[in-house]
């Protein structure tokens, strides 16, 4: 009889489909938790000392039972992580925060960041960062943030951007991959040693609702260090939308009647126009008239049939360009309810 290694062994198993119990718990544990994750490496690239570098590395709940997040650790003091939501329901969507210390390190930095769950099982996920932190170039202040802003609006902030070493170092173009960002750089006050630049950046009001993370390239003439990354944030905020985003119709049974209720509020008085659903199991009772807030009921009646329910309902309102905002419902149909 030949004798195998433990790996070996497992590898031979895996190919003939039969799964060592610990080993196969151990892949799917943190295949799960992995899944939920749409990027786990960023790279800051280059960053001004004391600089605002954020990254938000976002996670969605894809499975029925609730997800919790433990506990989120850095290998590294470089950086900070935070969460923004520890308990998600299915569908809901939370970030784990990096916050690079620009202020405290300087030069290249890395740290991987663990995203401890214990439910519904337990894993680990690891997310990598990176970046070289910049000791010659500030900027005032320290990040571009507009704060909130209502849809259709638009904002511009000034920063100053100081290089200190060379009085001939000299911005050579700003870039970005944003199409709603305009830049402004005002000629260089240069002085034994130090260069700086005043920056106008305006934000139009065609930027797309929610949450504003973007960034500004710097070119220099630098050929050691030839690029320097700035950080834009802010939020815009929706012109409609709809509470709660996530809609759990629990467990009932195939024949059962449930509803639940939805806050539909706006920023201009509206009318609720249609309410979109491709499921014919789902009515709606609409208020009429025009007001900044709505209360809508959504029912939901079985037709017999066992079933797993995952629908987004779109709620199309009067407001120009016909503005909608979505939420999606989710649930069992079983033999017994709950």
């Amino acid at each position: 009889m030949v004798n195998f290694e433990r790996r070996g062994l497992f590898l031979i198993l895996l190919a003939f489909g039969i799964f060592l119990p610990a080993f196969a718990q151990e892949l799917s544990a943190q295949n799960w938790a992995e899944k939920m994750f749409q990027k786990k490496n960023h790279d800051f690239r280059m960053v001004g000392r004391g600089t605002k570098s954020v990254y938000h590395f976002d996670f969605s709940n894809l499975y029925e039972e609730d997800v919790h997040v433990a506990a989120v650790r850095s290998s590294c003091g470089c950086t900070t992580p935070t969460v923004s939501q520890k308990t998600l329901k299915t569908h809901e969507t939370a970030s784990v925060k990096a916050t690079f210390n620009t202020s405290s390190f300087v030069g290249q930095k890395s740290a991987t960041i663990t995203v401890v769950f214990d439910r519904p099982a337990y894993a680990e996920v690891q997310l990598k960062v990176s970046g070289y932190i910049r000791t010659d170039i500030t900027f005032d202040p320290p990040e571009i943030n507009y704060g909130e802003l209502a849809s259709g609006t638009s904002r511009e902030q000034e920063v100053t951007i100081t290089h200190r070493g060379n009085s001939n170092w000299e911005i050579t173009d700003v870039r970005s991959h944003c199409r709603h960002l305009e830049v402004r750089l005002d000629p260089p006050r240069r002085s034994p040693g130090q260069v700086q630049y005043r920056m106008l950046v305006k934000i139009d009001d065609s930027m797309d609702e929610g949450d504003i993370r973007e960034r500004l390239t710097l070119i220099s003439n630098d050929p050691q260090f030839p690029t320097t990354e700035m950080a834009i944030a802010g939020r815009v905020r929706p012109s409609v939308s709809v509470s709660p985003a996530a809609v759990s119709l629990g467990t009932t049974s195939p024949t059962g009647k449930i509803s639940r209720r939805l806050v539909v509020r706006g920023e201009e008085p509206f009318e609720i126009m249609d309410v979109q659903c491709v499921d014919q199991r789902f009515q709606f009772k609409v208020p009429s008239g025009r007001k900044k807030v709505h209360l809508m009921t959504v029912e939901f009646e079985g037709d017999g049939s066992d079933d797993r329910i995952s629908q987004q309902i779109r709620i199309v309102t009067s407001l120009p360009g016909q503005k909608s905002a979505s939420c999606v419902v989710t649930g069992t149909v079983a033999g017994t309810a709950n």
